[in-house]
């Protein structure tokens, strides 16, 4: 089996490294909504930079995810990265 892509970096996820993202927060209604597999550094830093109201409110898209000025950074970084790459996210937690 191919290796699947990651839709926020393009970089090919290796067998069992991926993590389900909620593009909508279960929190928030997304329970049972669109899904996405995500490298697990990727969805760590998603997490990382946004709340659950953040997510659901202007960041249910791939595309939005990748517009958010801190995220476009980090994937930027990330992609110069070998794909089974694993790291602690870089930079600080959000505030909450």
């Amino acid at each position: 089996m191919s290796d699947q892509i990651c839709p926020l970096c393009d970089r090919p996820i290796p067998e069992g490294g991926g993590s389900l993202h909620h593009l909508i927060p279960k929190l928030k209604g997304g329970k049972g909504g669109p899904t996405v597999l995500l490298h697990q550094i990727c969805h760590k830093e998603i997490h990382a930079t946004l709340s659950e109201a953040e997510l659901a409110r202007d960041y249910a898209t791939i595309e939005a995810l990748q517009s958010h000025p801190r995220l476009a950074k980090f994937v930027a970084w990330v992609r110069k990265r070998p794909p089974g790459f694993r790291s602690k996210v870089p930079g600080g937690r959000r505030k909450r």
